[in-house]
């Protein structure tokens, strides 16, 4: 099936679209991109920079995928982003490319990022990622697998968000979220792990049961975070995979968690 493009689209020379892709009226696609099968673009959406989208992905109206970083070290050039596949963009919603030649903005597959929210240059974003209307991904951010980011929230540059943590509605992340954990407020404070998540991506009780239990470690016995950690690696928690993902994720911190 030939690509399905509006008469009213502007597409540049030297972009590259498979067939099966759709572009909508009024949409623009810039001369570095490419495209593969499948992938939506809609009426007034932009997709520029030298971009390379996946597979089935979406991208609303009025969303601009592949726009110039906006760190002031930019140099000038076209450089980088790369999406893969089941990608949904929705109305506003914006990513930006890398900022020298060398770097490269990096999405996965199946992220859902909704209204008027915003990924950075640098970043780099794992698959299944929640992200809700009015969210911001600061430059540089690590985004790991099935993390629901709230209405609202701003991350910090550097920061990283481990698998299946949770930051609340309008929560301001200084420092990581290690994963299985839920943060909230301002600054952001890990309140619990994310029982409810773990639950639906099928966790099983005594994996969960072992996530809070080194919360406790960590949150509740007036610890600093060595002591905790060290505690945690000499009982049986120890043995299970996903405390030794929460302990190997702490250890790499260089902001420190929240």
């Amino acid at each position: 099936m030939e690509a399905k493009i509006h008469s009213t689209a502007i597409i540049e020379a030297g972009a590259q679209l498979d067939e099966g892709v759709t572009v909508g009226a009024y949409a623009y696609i810039g001369p570095h991109v490419q495209i593969a099968s499948g992938t939506e673009v809609m009426h007034h959406a932009t997709v520029d920079g030298n971009t390379t989208l996946g597979n089935d992905n979406e991208i609303h109206p009025y969303a601009y995928i592949g726009g110039k970083t906006h760190d002031l070290k930019y140099k000038g050039g076209i450089h980088r982003l790369k999406i893969g596949n089941h990608n949904v963009f929705r109305e506003y919603a914006t990513v930006h490319c890398a900022t020298a030649e060398d770097l490269l903005t990096e999405m996965g597959d199946h992220n859902v990022i909704l209204a008027y929210s915003h990924i950075a240059h640098e970043c780099k974003v794992g698959n299944h990622l929640v992200m809700s209307s009015h969210a911001a991904l600061g430059g540089h951010v690590e985004v790991g697998h099935h993390v629901n980011v709230g209405w609202g929230v701003g991350i910090h540059q550097f920061c990283r968000l481990g698998d299946h943590c949770m930051a609340a509605a309008t929560a301001t992340v200084l420092q990581d979220i290690p994963p299985f954990f839920t943060a909230s407020g301002n600054p952001a404070e890990v309140r619990g792990i994310n029982k409810v998540g773990l639950q639906r991506a099928g966790f099983s009780e005594a994996a969960i049961s072992g996530v809070r239990k080194a919360y406790k470690q960590l949150y509740k016995k007036g610890l600093n975070r060595s002591q905790a950690i060290e505690s945690i690696i000499d009982s049986e928690l120890s043995q299970i995979d996903e405390v030794q993902e929460l302990v190997a994720f702490i250890k790499a911190s260089e902001r420190g968690i929240a």
